[in-house]
C-alpha cells in the first residue's frame, strides 16, 4: 500500500467495556471478523472484512469510565509536527505521540469545538486494507456547533482545501486533498440535545442499507436518523448499545442531483 497522504482518514477504533458484545454486534451488523487479542497492546483487536482490516476494538484504558466513541485517524507523516500544529491552533493534545511497536505512532487530539480525533504515522501498519467496500470505512463528517472554529483549525494543521454546499439553507463544508473530497463538516442544529458534544460520525459501508439498520435494531441499537436516500447514496445514523455512534450506507443506492459546491 501506498503511504496516506496527509489529513487523509485512515484508521478507526473505538473502546468497548463488554469487547465480546461489540464483537457479536458488528460482527452480525457489518460482517467482520476478529483477529486475536494482542495482550501486549491492552487487548487491542483489529477487524476484518473479506479479510481485510477496516477497523479496530479495544478495552477502555483504566482510569474514569468514559462513553464508547469511534475515533477517526488523520494520516501525518510526523505525529510529533502535527501534535505541535495541534497546540499551535488552539486544540488540546489528550495523548501525547506514542509509539507502538512497528505499526506506527499515534496521538490523540481534540479540535477547539470539542470533537476527538486521532493521529496515526504509519509504519508497518499504514491504515485502512479497504475502503468504500461491504463492512469497511467509507466516509466521515465532523459535527459541531462552532464551525469556524473547526474549520480554521482544520484547514491549520491539515493541508486541506474548502469548499461550501451552494445551499443558503444548509451549513456543510468539504475538506478536499487535491480533487479528491475526504472529510465533511455539519453545523449541529437544534435536532442535536444539547448535552451531546461536537463529534466525527463515522459511516461504513453496507450492502443494504434497510437491512443493516434492521440487524442493528435488533441487536439493541438507536436508530437516530434515516434511512435516508441522498445523492451519495443510502443511509442512516445509529447509535449502537454500548453507546457508540455510527452510520451506515449503501453507496450504489442514489437519489437526486450531486449538490454544487462553491470554494470556500
Amino acid at each position: 500500500m501506498a503511504v496516506q497522504s496527509e489529513g487523509t482518514p485512515c484508521w478507526a477504533d473505538a473502546m468497548f467495556t463488554d469487547l465480546e458484545g461489540a464483537k457479536r454486534f458488528y460482527g452480525d451488523v457489518l460482517g467482520w471478523t476478529f483477529g486475536e487479542s494482542s495482550s501486549e497492546y491492552g487487548n487491542y483487536t483489529q477487524a476484518y472484512a473479506d479479510g481485510k482490516a477496516v477497523a479496530a476494538i479495544v478495552p477502555p484504558m483504566p482510569g474514569p469510565e468514559s462513553m464508547s466513541q469511534w475515533c477517526l485517524y488523520f494520516a501525518s507523516p510526523d505525529a510529533a509536527a502535527t501534535a505541535a500544529k495541534v497546540r499551535e491552533n488552539g486544540g488540546e493534545v489528550l495523548m501525547e505521540p506514542m509509539r507502538v511497536g512497528d505499526f506506527g505512532t499515534m496521538a490523540i487530539a481534540r479540535e477547539p469545538s470539542g470533537a476527538v480525533f486521532g493521529i496515526w504515522q504509519g509504519d508497518a501498519h499504514e491504515g485502512f486494507e479497504a475502503v468504500a467496500k461491504p463492512g469497511a470505512y467509507c466516509w466521515a463528517e465532523l459535527f459541531t456547533r462552532e464551525p469556524e472554529k473547526a474549520d480554521a483549525f482544520l484547514s491549520a494543521v491539515f493541508p486541506y482545501r474548502m469548499k461550501d454546499m451552494a445551499d443558503e439553507h444548509v451549513d456543510f463544508r468539504l475538506f478536499d486533498l487535491g480533487a479528491d473530497p475526504v472529510l465533511g463538516r455539519m453545523r449541529m442544529g437544534e435536532e442535536f440535545p444539547p448535552e451531546v458534544p461536537s463529534y466525527v460520525n463515522v459511516y461504513f459501508t453496507v450492502d443494504d442499507c434497510d437491512a443493516a439498520v434492521a440487524r442493528a435494531t435488533e441487536r439493541g441499537a438507536v436508530l437516530r436518523f434515516g434511512p435516508m436516500t441522498s445523492p451519495f447514496g443510502r443511509f442512516a445514523a445509529l447509535t449502537d448499545p454500548q453507546g457508540a455512534s455510527f452510520s451506515v450506507i449503501d453507496v450504489t443506492t442514489t437519489d437526486g442531483a450531486m449538490p454544487d459546491f462553491k470554494d470556500a
